[in-house]
């Protein structure tokens, strides 16, 4: 059963991209009522570049918000843990394209965010009870340049 759900949501994320892409945000950039992103990350295991997309229930200039909640499965999204071995990070979101470095939530940044990260979207709410697993909250901020 994880074959399937894993197969449907590559062609489905694979579909989004490719509009996302092509229309450079225009279509697509909006999902569930949040802000839709392309993340880049370096394969954990291939050390290849992996790309997905995902809505963000908090976002601006200096921090992105994103949940690792692959829709409440038991099991962490793939580019999670590829973020969390390699936090340097690429995200495209309202056509533009910037570094950044991914660092998990604490314990009390989480607290801080999980309300209006559910505000934003009840189903987050809903993937929690779904799983025994503690959804990771994952803040995106800009890479610092070397040497400033």
């Amino acid at each position: 059963m994880d074959a399937v759900k894993d197969f449907a949501f590559k062609v489905v994320t694979g579909l989004h991209k490719a509009i996302f892409r092509v229309s450079k945000g225009r279509v697509g950039g909006r999902g569930f009522g949040m802000p839709v992103l392309e993340l880049v990350t370096t394969g954990r295991k291939s050390g290849a570049r992996r790309t997905t997309m995902l809505s963000t229930p908090i976002h601006g200039d200096e921090r992105v918000v994103i949940v690792a909640s692959k829709g409440g499965d038991d099991r962490h999204p793939a580019w999670f843990l590829n973020l969390r071995d390699n936090p340097s990070v690429e995200v495209t979101m309202e056509g533009r394209t910037r570094p950044m470095t991914a660092r998990v939530a604490t314990r009390d940044e989480k607290s801080e965010l999980w309300p209006t990260i559910v505000e934003s979207s009840k189903g987050y709410a809903a993937y929690q009870e779904r799983t025994d697993r503690d959804i990771p909250v994952v803040i995106l901020e800009p890479r610092k340049s070397e040497g400033g």
